[in-house]
Formats: structure tokens, sequence, C-alpha cells
């Protein structure tokens, strides 16, 4: 029975893809000039001469490269922070204003900042994405820690248990889920580090891709590019999401019910 249901919700999601495609096809050059809309068939197109000349895997690598260490490097800080202040009240409570202040503050406003300290290479839009990043990991991490009950942690210390037993056997596997949120959402996010990064100041990646077809008002690029930056962030999900089921198996029955936007 579950299979058959989601065989029917692929089912649906493919007709409304085509049905998305089709009218889009059919609008192009009709309702909406070409110019600002494109077409389907000439994105696609234009995608496969990128995928043929090698230059959407140049670009992409680049993006890649940027977004996974950024993500990877604020996700260690971002998990360090969040276990280190959820264990201390006291350093949480004296710092907790100050990264509220920095949380509201939007990541991409420090771009220009960071190319001044840092330049316009890979570097720069690492530190970026991993300053997005952190903030994300670091509030889901400390909810986690801070949700932990403290009825297990007097009972272990009751038997004895030092604070590294206390944290390897009750608050980290109690926090895990948290984490794996704050990665998920990290993500995406990971992706817009990056391609701002590249917006703003590269002469590569799929963020210049984007902005050099925007500076010759070609529309099919742009497209293209958006493209190549969706399929990204899917495997980037899916890679998430199979390290969260290989670390938390008991939570693969109840990822059906899960909602997926």
């Amino acid at each position: 029975m579950e299979s058959l249901t989601k065989t029917r919700i692929w089912t649906y999601r493919v007709a409304f893809l085509a049905f998305v495609l089709i009218s889009w096809e059919l609008a192009s050059g009709r309702i909406a000039s070409e110019f600002f809309i494109s077409r389907p068939s000439a994105i696609a197109e234009q995608f496969f001469a990128w995928v043929m000349s090698g230059t959407i895997f140049y670009h992409g690598a680049i993006t890649l490269l940027q977004a996974v260490g950024g993500f990877l490097l604020g996700s260690v800080i971002g998990m360090c922070f969040g276990v280190w202040l959820g264990r201390a009240q006291l350093v949480a409570e004296v710092l907790d204003p100050f990264i509220m202040m920095f949380y509201s503050l939007p990541k991409v406003a420090l771009a220009p900042l960071f190319v001044l300290w840092f330049g316009i290479g890979i570097d720069m839009k690492i530190y970026l994405t991993a300053t997005i990043v952190f903030f994300l990991v670091f509030l889901n991490t400390y909810t986690g820690v801070r949700a932990v009950s403290r009825e297990q942690v007097a009972i272990l210390r009751l038997m004895g248990a030092t604070e590294r037993h206390v944290l390897f056997k009750v608050v980290l596997p109690s926090a895990i889920t948290w984490v794996f949120t704050g990665l998920r959402l990290s993500v995406p996010y990971a992706l817009i580090g990056s391609i701002v990064g590249e917006l703003i100041a590269s002469n590569r990646g799929l963020g210049y891709l984007l902005a050099n077809s925007a500076g010759q008002f070609d529309t099919t690029g742009v497209f293209a590019a958006l493209i190549g930056i969706m399929i990204m962030a899917f495997f980037l999900n899916a890679t998430v999401k199979l390290l969260e089921i290989k670390s938390m198996p008991w939570r693969e029955t109840n990822s059906s019910r899960e909602m997926s936007i």
C-alpha cells in the first residue's frame, strides 16, 4: 500500500512538471516575450551544451568546493559552540544578547566586508558560507543540548558519571536530532553563501555563470545556471539526509511523514 502511494505521488509530480514545462513552452513568444522567460527547450539545449563542453562541471566544481568547505567549517564550529554553551549556562546567558544581535544581521550584508578582509578568492566564499551556516547549526545544537532531560543527567551523576560520560552518553545522543535539523536547514544557505560571494566578486563558479549570462541579457543562460544550482542543492540535501538515516536508523520509518518543503 505504501509503495502504491509513493508511485502515485511520483506520477503526480511528473505530471505536474510536464504540465508546467509544456505550458511554459506554449506561453513563450505568445503570452510573454521569449526574451524575458526563454523556453524550456532552449534552456535544455543551453544546459546540454555546457555539459558537453565541460563548462557546467568546471564552474559547478568551484561552487561545490566553496559550499561544502563553508558548510563543514560552519557546521563543526557551530556544533562545538552549541554543545559548549548548552552546558555552560552562565556563559550562555552572558553571550545571549550578542549572539542574537549577530544572528539577526543579514549575513549576506557581510560580503563586502569579507571581500576587504579576504580578497575575492575561494577563501572569502568559504568564510562567508561558514558564517551563514554557523548560526543555524549552533542554534539548533544549543537548543537540543538545553532540551536534554535533567533527570537523566542527575541519575547519571548519582552513578558517578563524569562530565565526559554525561556528554557522550546522554547529551550528544539526545541532541543529535536537533543537530541534523540544523544541518538540513543549512544546506540551501551554504549554496546561497557561495553563490552570493560569486555574484559579488568572482570569475568562476555557477554564480559567475549566472551573473555573466544576466550581464549579456541572456535569459536562457540564466535559467540554465539556475538549473545547475538546483541540481547541486538536490544532491547536497540527499547527502545530508542519507547521513541522517545512517546516524539515526530508527528515524527512517518516520521519514515519510516529514514535510519536504
